[in-house]
């Protein structure tokens, strides 16, 4: 997971930070994997109260484009609906555009940017998405 999100990321997350959010109440984490066991993708997410937050998503480099994130963000909007959460959100590189691209996909609207919110001093734009509940959940 770590040599993934090395391979993902210009500011990556440390092994124990990893650990810490595998470990946290409120997280609703998946991995992806080939049928012989090989880590393709992963998705960290937080929950609290009607409100869902994806802290983290990355994808092996020859996976991407071949919907693994789309089926890891659908993993999490099932989760939402199950648990009456109402919202998702996530910060993206204002640079990403192919990531921007994908939650605009997924009906994500971008909010509002944050400017200066990576360490290397790039802006975050914001991105929320509207869950509807399950059927049968108020």
């Amino acid at each position: 997971m770590v040599a993934l999100e090395q391979l993902s990321f210009p500011v990556p997350w440390t092994r124990p930070l990893f650990v810490t959010e595998i470990d946290a109440i409120g997280r609703f984490n998946l991995v992806a994997t080939t049928a012989n066991g090989k880590l393709v993708a992963y998705i960290f997410s937080m929950y609290f109260l009607d409100e869902m937050h994806v802290n983290k998503i990355a994808v092996d480099p020859s996976w991407r484009r071949q919907r693994v994130a789309i089926l890891l963000m659908d993993e999490v909007f099932a989760f939402a609906r199950l648990n009456g959460i109402a919202s998702v959100s996530l910060e993206v590189r204002e640079s990403n555009e192919a990531a921007r691209k994908l939650y605009g996909a997924l009906e994500f609207e971008e909010r509002y940017r944050r400017p200066r919110y990576y360490p290397d001093g790039e802006s975050a734009i914001v991105m929320t998405c509207s869950i509807a509940p399950a059927p049968g959940i108020a």
